[in-house]
């Protein structure tokens, strides 16, 4: 489920699947329709579940495909790379755009983040509407979840 306002989702939010692991659901690190203290809370509590959380085996950022490269993300996914974080990077709504804007904000995405990383890390694009990109990252968890 989801809202119909981004900056919402203001706890953590477990959620088990297959009685074997679980997704864990943060709120948003860039938008959030509260208070700048509550922004700071909410960044602190972001922070710390991430750097702290032993059973984390990887982080998916999403990002909203839209978009020309935000700071405050490609500052996030620099933060998680200088913390040894390991995360893919999923590209939401790609049903909102043309063929040919979806493809070049893709690659402004990717040129911008090749300006400060050697390698990029897995990249998924989906949407929800159209079922896009679901079983690639379902696959990507599901051979994860083999090495553990």
């Amino acid at each position: 489920m989801t809202s119909s306002k981004p900056g919402k989702t203001l706890l953590i939010n477990h959620f088990i699947i297959n009685d074997e692991w679980y997704v864990v659901d943060l709120p948003g690190y860039g938008y959030a329709s509260t208070g700048k203290k509550m922004r700071v809370q909410l960044q602190n509590i972001i922070e710390s579940y991430i750097l702290n959380r032993e059973q984390l085996v990887n982080l998916f950022v999403l990002i909203d495909c839209r978009h020309e490269p935000q700071q405050i993300d490609l500052e996030f996914m620099e933060w998680l790379g200088e913390n040894g974080i390991p995360f893919s990077i999923i590209f939401t709504k790609l049903d909102k755009l043309s063929t040919t804007k979806g493809k070049d904000n893709l690659s402004a995405y990717q040129q911008k983040l090749l300006e400060t990383w050697e390698e990029l890390p897995p990249i998924f694009v989906t949407s929800s509407e159209k079922n896009k990109g679901r079983e690639e990252v379902l696959d990507y968890i599901e051979n994860i979840n083999k090495t553990l």
